[in-house]
């Protein structure tokens, strides 16, 4: 694997040369220190990938000449973080590991005990610094996709839109009678044709206290069902990367 990855949202399918962003030149030349002649691989987050030769290692705008172009395959399986905010940077950690794991989508959400509330601008800037952190964990771990950072939802709507968008739906929970991952995906294929698989699932995360059992009760008429990740209490930043680990494993299979 090259030394470089950089981003660059270019559409076009075959470039002959692709000049980086200014901010993915500064990370490339200065932070990086690639030199000229260096082998870059160039992704766009939708999963096309360039092999390039850095040509210009312009700070500004680096310059890259393209060698060979890859279409990664198109993921498996499409897999939803629907995760209430956290305090602090926490939804940073998130957004990372949810990167790092193939998350196709990550929905930030507002709850009844939700301690984050933002406002348009707040939430815009928001919105702008999880990107950043979805292109750097991309970049470190060669996931040629990013995942689609939605505005930040109330429950309500997410679960109203979450009936058709999602094959499986599995909301995390700490009430008695949940049940493992491996029932409930074996509860799911049962009734269906033998040999199906959700081309889409969805994790809903609580926040710090969890869901209220109101709403719970509404995430289970959505159709949610309530999966166990164990007999501990997790940190909602550790619940997600559990979550998210376990299913992709279990689809996987």
């Amino acid at each position: 694997m090259p030394d470089f990855r950089a981003f660059s949202p270019l559409n076009a399918s075959a470039p002959a040369e692709i000049t980086l962003e200014p901010d993915e030149s500064h990370h490339l030349v200065a932070v990086n220190r690639a030199e000229g002649g260096a082998t870059v691989v160039v992704f766009n987050g939708r999963g096309t990938e360039w092999t390039c030769i850095l040509r210009s290692a312009d700070r500004r705008a680096a310059r890259l000449e393209v060698i060979t172009t890859r279409q990664a395959p198109a993921r498996a399986h499409a897999l939803t973080l629907a995760q209430a905010l956290p305090k602090g940077g926490v939804m940073d950690d998130i957004v990372q590991k949810a990167t790092e794991l193939g998350a196709a989508r990550i929905v930030p959400l507002e709850t009844e005990r939700t301690q984050v509330h933002l406002g348009a601008e707040r939430g815009s800037r928001k919105m702008g610094k999880w990107q950043a952190v979805a292109v750097e964990a991309a970049k470190q771990c060669g996931n040629p996709w990013l995942p689609a950072i939605g505005p930040v939802q109330t429950l309500a709507d997410f679960l109203a839109e979450a009936g058709s968008a999602c094959d499986l739906k599995l909301l995390a929970s700490l009430e008695p009678g949940s049940q493992s991952l491996p029932s409930a995906l074996a509860a799911w294929r049962a009734a269906r044709p033998a040999g199906a698989a959700p081309a889409s699932a969805a994790w809903l995360i609580g926040p710090e206290g969890d869901f209220s059992p109101a709403e719970c009760a509404r995430a289970r008429a959505a159709g949610f069902v309530g999966v166990t990740l164990g007999p501990l209490v997790l940190r909602c930043d550790t619940a997600a990367v559990a979550a998210l680990s376990v299913l992709a494993y279990e689809l996987g299979r």
